[in-house]
């Protein structure tokens, strides 16, 4: 088919003789001034006043920088690098267990939460760039619409895909936007050459698969969030840039956006059907902590129905039995979670802690030891394994099992006391009182505090004896 030599598009069938294309010709048209229209057209971004083609951009890149400062107001320096989790959640972060149970809001206002200094200024010099270059192709209203559709579905795929991690941030709208921008490129007919809109093109595709390698690549990243974003804004652009072009179409404009809301509606129904089990699992968490197994356990149950796959549904529903002491069923649960999952090492290690509940030493034993088999450095392995040994009396085998234990982590939970304690059974009271002063030092509670008075007392040593027995009733509250 032939081409058109100005700008190189394929000109229409049965176009003999004829060298220059219909949008060349109305270009040249209206650089002589002449009202002649043959088909209608995006206008080129740059052939609008700048000044007032970012209004909507700046009022959302003010909004982003505005709930930052205010969020590192109330938070502190740690707002600048490593937010917690639960201040994001507390400013409206998206999380799948709350936005399913009721607080849809989330889906929007994380779009304007970011988890720290890098994570705003990166999200924000794109959405600077292509923000304004979108609002410019397509104007005020049909950029914001397209924006915020395109975060609502963003969020709406990263709670489908990661229900139970926290997504904040604009980069999925952001994505959305690149979207429009690449169909609308590819798709539609601009009233300027064709090597500068190609060069456009390539800069906006450029940036989509740099940020998806590196989102696959980086683990925190919401790649869910992207994909979910950017799909919607690529269906949006197409249909813009075939249906609704010229920005004076209002009503085939607000058709096709009608379209992108339908479909965010469908998303919140297919979540809220799809994911009904979040609600259940963390009311059933909730009761847990509570220190309600019962109802813990009528909620999990039904999370597990709906769900019967969900590994922490039924590592959860082992917990609440274990907690009634329901050591056959928090067994079957939690098998079921290996089953599920079986590199799962934290279950592994509690169905060797369940085992040992039910006097089954043997069956412990190999629950540990093919924790340690997945991963000889496993400190949990380690710590099964000396537990097992101290229950039978083998205290030394047990004593090297916890020095493994501090050599893989010296900070696992109440290591030094537990050596300290075999030390003492060891008769090595020296070795035993250093053990029991390095827990001290990482955290300290009446129960050391008892253990290290009795043996200040085996040696002789009765001032520290009384000492260390002061503060252990210091500790538990006694007068």
């Amino acid at each position: 088919m032939a081409q058109c030599v100005q700008c190189g598009r394929q000109m229409p069938g049965l176009t003999f003789g004829k060298k220059i294309c219909p949008w060349c010709k109305q270009h040249e048209a209206a650089q002589r001034g002449e009202d002649i229209q043959y088909q209608r057209i995006e206008t080129a971004p740059w052939s609008r006043p700048q000044s007032s083609s970012m209004i909507v951009m700046q009022v959302i890149f003010g909004a982003n920088v505005a709930v930052f400062i205010a969020m590192t107001l109330a938070i502190g320096g740690e707002m600048l690098s490593n937010p917690p989790g639960q201040a994001l959640v507390a400013w409206g972060a998206n999380f799948g267990p709350m936005t399913v149970g009721g607080q849809w809001w989330r889906l929007l206002t994380c779009l304007f939460i970011h988890g720290g200094l890098l994570h705003i200024a990166f999200n924000m010099w794109c959405l600077w760039d292509l923000g304004r270059l979108a609002e410019s192709v397509y104007g005020h209203w049909t950029f914001a619409v397209v924006y915020f559709l395109s975060g609502l579905s963003a969020s709406i795929g990263s709670v489908l895909w990661n229900p139970v991690v926290l997504s904040v941030g604009a980069s999925g709208a952001i994505f959305g936007i690149a979207g429009a921008l690449i169909a609308s490129f590819y798709l539609g007919e601009f009233s300027l050459p064709k090597a500068a809109v190609s060069g456009m093109l390539r800069s906006v595709v450029v940036f989509v698969g740099y940020n998806l390698f590196f989102g696959a690549v980086i683990a925190r990243t919401d790649n869910a969030a992207h994909i979910g974003g950017l799909v919607m804004g690529l269906l949006l652009g197409a249909l813009i840039a075939k249906a609704a072009p010229a920005q004076d179409a209002i009503f085939q404009r607000i058709a096709v956006l009608l379209v992108g809301a339908v479909l965010v509606a469908g998303g919140v129904l297919w979540l809220a059907r799809s994911r009904a089990y979040l609600v259940h699992q963390g009311n059933g968490l909730a009761r847990l902590n509570a220190g309600d197994p019962d109802a813990a356990i009528r909620e999990l149950q039904k999370s597990a129905r709906q769900k019967p796959d969900s590994v922490d549904t039924h590592e959860a529903l082992a917990e609440a039995y274990f907690n009634k002491r329901d050591f056959d069923n928090a067994a079957a649960e939690m098998k079921r979670a290996i089953a599920l999952d079986p590199r799962n090492e934290r279950a592994q290690y509690n169905l060797g802690l369940i085992y040992m509940e039910q006097k089954q030493p043997e069956k412990a034993e190999d629950a540990f030891s093919h924790l340690l088999k997945m991963n000889p450095n496993s400190a949990n392995g380690h710590a099964g394994m000396a537990r097992l040994l101290t229950s039978d009396g083998r205290y030394a085998d047990a004593l090297e099992e916890y020095k493994r234990v501090a050599e893989i982590d010296s900070l696992y939970p109440g290591i030094n006391y537990r050596i300290g304690v075999l030390e003492a059974r060891l008769n090595r009271p020296d070795e035993a009182i250093a053990s029991l002063l390095k827990q001290r030092q990482a955290w300290d509670d009446a129960v050391t505090e008892s253990v290290l008075a009795d043996l200040y007392d085996a040696t002789g040593r009765k001032n520290e004896a009384d000492a260390a027995r002061a503060k252990a009733a210091e500790l538990s509250g006694k007068k």
